[in-house]
């Protein structure tokens, strides 16, 4: 499809309403292993990718598990899609137990070509609002690739850091998490699917469980830190149940540094801003 073909996706928006369920919220809990927020306190930061996903039914989704393309994402056949990163600006809490809604808006598609083959990447902006207030405003990047294979090393070594928490990303953390945010992607649980249709060496961790680790951690280690800004960017995969390590930095004031990753190198990177 060429570029002026896409560009008909551009601007398209969609609104999705949903309830910040005390009980959802116990199971995202389960599965980080914390504590659960009570009535009316903040969801903690990233917990939001839990809500407004709108529920398709099996014979809506395509191969992967991702709902078919061509609705409100841009058709992109015979291509494997990845979350790759975004960023995140922190307004106000979101509060347990309210309403919400989500607005999304494709602000930017674009084709390119790297080693590995074409690349279409888009970007989502997508706007939180409770009880009529932006909350959350965050831009998400969606890569589609032609299939190849994956990237084992990133050729960057883990940095020391300020803190460090490991990981073992078992197939049962995968799976809730999966089930927590009601993604069907077969590459997170499916081991004859991610093996030998997608090529990986295992079961994919995801890229916003990641993401979720990383902050966490930084939020464990500066607990007074109030979020401003987070950005993130995926660099490789992470296969599981092989461990991995979050960690950071505190690169000037109210700025840190944070990455994931093993042996193998580094597997995502991200920053953020705090007062």
């Amino acid at each position: 499809m060429s570029d002026s073909a896409f560009s008909a996706w551009i601007g398209r928006s969609e609104e999705v309403h949903d309830q910040l369920s005390r009980n959802l919220v116990k199971r995202i809990a389960a599965t980080f292993g914390e504590a659960t927020p009570a009535h009316g306190e903040a969801l903690p930061p990233l917990w939001h990718w839990a809500f407004f996903q709108e529920p398709v039914a099996e014979d809506g989704l395509g191969e992967d598990g991702h709902p078919a393309r061509g609705g409100f994402l841009p058709p992109a056949d015979n291509r494997n899609r990845m979350w790759a990163g975004g960023r995140i600006e922190f307004i106000q809490p979101l509060r347990v137990g309210s309403e919400a809604s989500r607005v999304s808006t494709i602000k930017h598609i674009e084709e390119k070509h790297g080693r590995t083959g074409a690349l279409l990447f888009v970007t989502v902006q997508h706007d939180y609002l409770q009880d009529g207030q932006l909350a959350i405003r965050e831009e998400q990047d969606i890569v589609y690739r032609e299939p190849s294979p994956p990237k084992t090393s990133s050729g960057e070594p883990l940095i020391a850091g300020d803190w460090r928490e490991a990981v073992t990303p078992s197939s049962t953390l995968l799976f809730r998490y999966s089930a927590v945010t009601f993604n069907g992607h077969r590459i997170h649980y499916d081991w004859p699917y991610v093996t030998e249709t997608e090529g990986y060496g295992g079961l994919v961790v995801h890229g916003p469980l990641i993401a979720t680790l990383n902050l966490r951690a930084f939020c464990r280690a500066n607990p007074q830190a109030r979020l401003r800004h987070f950005a993130y960017r995926g660099l490789r995969p992470l296969i599981a149940p092989q461990p991995f390590e979050v960690g950071g930095r505190i690169s000037s004031e109210g700025h840190a540094e944070l990455w994931a990753g093993n042996e193998a190198g580094l597997a995502q990177r991200a920053d953020v801003q705090f007062d």
